[in-house]
């Protein structure tokens, strides 16, 4: 069998995210049936040099460019499509999250085969038009949560259902890490962690979280934010603490790689993401505290929707601060034996339907579809 070139496309990796989930894909595929390839713009960002490391080829090229002026979009697409096709790529599968139509295009002249994955709920406004076409010019689309399906593609028969996936050996329910307290400043035995992991932006609903929290009473309670808050909206989250007096009990700790350390000193996971701008499309975050064994919240919202199906009372109304301190203080009283069986249930549900083995089969099983091979 002659083996398909597979190219991946990402604008950079500036952030570990999208990266690290597409090179997991890209190292997962069959190496008998596929050959990975990874194009982005620049070799900036903390994680390119795990890419270099790989093994997996990167090409750093200019795969998409504005499409105005129209004529010079146009000359850009050729020069794109002359690329594709000295490389012989059989399909492209875009991982970019704009609204961008230059790299399809280019794609189709090439003869190559080309897939997007709708990585987020941003659709209307001036992008509306640049998303039309990027999905009439797709071969296939990728979509990450029903809600996605039945509002942008409910008459499309180019829709694929592909899940985020969880790599279980690395986020699995471990010990307490006892050190890890001491470390960011926490040192009362007692503590119960209230956890949440995320870039911290205004659509993430942290400040609803932080007032949320400001109701709980109990003097044992510590709010654990991970996350880069290098910005204003950083800036506003620790200024709110400081309005609420909860300097001594919330911890601020940057951007952090050892994300299932501190899940495993977790008492809850909240992810109170906002009902309005790109939201969610399918947050690794929740998955990956699942996976540990963490009991979570989540905003009802596209995306955590489709995660905690069959959950209704893991989640909260965007914004409402009553109702997210009601369901944090549920979580953290309850006894030991549902506690048990939540996290257990929420482990199990990770193990059935959302595996980084599942995800990779199903992308294997997109690429089969598209190119019409038979297995």
């Amino acid at each position: 069998m002659n083996k398909k070139k597979i190219l991946f496309t990402i604008p950079n990796f500036d952030t570990a995210g999208s990266g690290k989930a597409l090179l997991k894909i890209a190292l997962g595929l069959n190496p008998e049936e596929f050959e990975p390839h990874i194009a982005c713009f620049h070799t900036r960002g903390a994680f390119f040099a795990e890419v270099e490391k790989s093994g997996v080829p990167v090409h750093v090229v200019p795969f998409a460019a504005p499409m105005r002026p129209l004529a010079k979009g146009l000359v850009q697409c050729l020069k794109m499509s002359r690329f594709f096709r000295k490389n012989g790529f059989d399909l492209i599968h875009s991982y970019h999250y704009s609204a961008d139509y230059s790299e399809p295009l280019a794609a189709r002249l090439a003869g190559a085969k080309w897939v997007y994955t709708k990585k987020n709920m941003n659709w209307g406004g001036k992008s509306a038009n640049g998303w039309k076409l990027r999905s009439c010019l797709a071969n296939r689309i990728a979509v990450q949560n029903h809600d996605m399906e039945r509002q942008f593609f409910p008459q499309s028969k180019k829709t694929f259902y592909l899940t985020r996936g969880v790599d279980t050996t690395e986020f699995f329910p471990r010990p307490f890490d006892s050190k890890l307290p001491v470390e960011i400043g926490i040192y009362d035995p007692q503590v119960k962690i209230i956890l949440n992991v995320a870039n911290m932006v205004p659509v993430k609903g942290l400040d609803a979280l932080i007032k949320a929290f400001s109701q709980l009473k109990n003097e044992h309670l510590r709010l654990v934010l991970v996350g880069d808050n290098r910005n204003e909206y950083g800036d506003y989250l620790k200024e709110l603490v400081k309005e609420l007096y909860l300097d001594e009990k919330v911890v601020f700790t940057g951007k952090r790689s050892d994300v299932n350390r501190f899940l495993s000193i977790a008492s809850v996971f909240v992810l109170p993401t906002l009902n309005e701008g790109r939201k969610e499309g399918s947050p690794v975050a929740l998955l990956e505290a699942m996976a540990c064994g963490v009991p979570v919240l989540g905003s009802d919202i596209p995306g955590i929707r489709d995660q905690l199906e069959g959950y209704p009372q893991l989640l909260t109304e965007p914004k409402n601060v009553d109702l997210l301190a009601q369901k944090l203080e549920h979580l953290l009283n309850m006894g030991e034996r549902d506690r048990n069986e939540l996290k257990e249930s929420l482990v199990n549900r990770i193990r059935n339907y959302y595996t980084i083995e599942r995800e990779i089969a199903d992308h294997e099983r997109l690429y089969r579809e598209c190119l019409c091979l038979h297995t």
